[in-house]
């Protein structure tokens, strides 16, 4: 396991699920997190599991479709913690399965406000504070799905193939000033977490959320869980194991293509 040891590490949507493991494990590896989320309860637990655990966290609440929030989570790192150094782009907003024309405008925006623009919000800080510290490295949330297609799902897999858009053009913008730009998508199994419903940020007990339509897709009986696929993203984060690695897309397994 890569060591994070003196680092500065930013995660959004931290306040459960796949977000909530990442700051543990950035935690346990010896970064100093930031968990940033948008429900005070779910955050301030989160930071709680860690200094339970040894680490050391502070909660920000963050609506990453919010400009003012995002420049504030960020501002509080270098504040608090004197710099950022890798961060990681989770949060998330779910409408559930909803064909495209049945979609409302206002929850198309809002989705779109929160899983694309708000990786473009957060990531443009970020790089900002990345550039004082000399360089660091972001990794981005994707989606196993980017190969194909889900009905009811044109909310979700436009902003996740923008966002590996925006991962590839970053990682070209920045890499001579030592900034690293991945991103990371999640198999089927934690994808399911988008049809849990508006607003859903995962779950900790895979069968509750996951269904068959989705897990069906899954080979043999591989169901990912949060605790399972956090490593990878520490493993983008730390420079002693990718530092030369910048602008890819890293499938998990389970991930579904056809």
């Amino acid at each position: 396991m890569a060591s994070l040891k003196g680092k500065v590490a930013l995660v959004t949507g931290a306040g459960r699920g796949l977000g909530r493991a990442c700051a543990q494990i950035f935690a346990r590896e010896g970064a100093k997190v930031i968990v940033a989320t948008r429900t005070a309860d779910n955050g301030e637990e989160t930071v709680r599991l860690i200094r339970d655990a040894g680490g050391e966290a502070i909660f920000v609440r963050t609506d990453v479709a919010q400009s003012a929030d995002v420049q504030r989570m960020v501002s509080t790192a270098v504040e608090k913690f004197g710099g950022l150094d890798c961060a990681v782009n989770n949060a998330m907003q779910s409408l559930g399965p909803v064909p495209l024309a049945d979609i409302d405008d206002e929850d198309w925006n809002r989705a779109l406000s929160v899983n694309f623009s708000g990786v473009f919000l957060c990531m443009k800080y970020e790089v900002r504070a990345m550039l004082q510290r000399g360089g660091g490295a972001i990794v981005n949330v994707g989606s196993g799905n980017e190969h194909t297609a889900l009905p009811g799902f044109s909310w979700y897999l436009a902003a996740k193939q923008g966002t590996y858009g925006m991962t590839k053009v970053s990682a070209q913008d920045y890499g001579r000033q030592g900034i690293r730009v991945n991103a990371v998508a999640p198999g089927a199994g934690l994808m399911a977490r988008a049809a849990a419903g508006p607003g859903s940020a995962g779950s900790p007990s895979l069968p509750e959320w996951a269904p068959e339509p989705v897990l069906g897709e899954l080979p043999g009986q591989v169901r990912e869980r949060p605790e399972e696929l956090a490593p990878a993203y520490v493993f983008f984060a730390s420079s002693a194991d990718s530092g030369f690695i910048t602008g890819q897309v890293l499938a998990e397994l389970g991930s579904v293509t056809r």
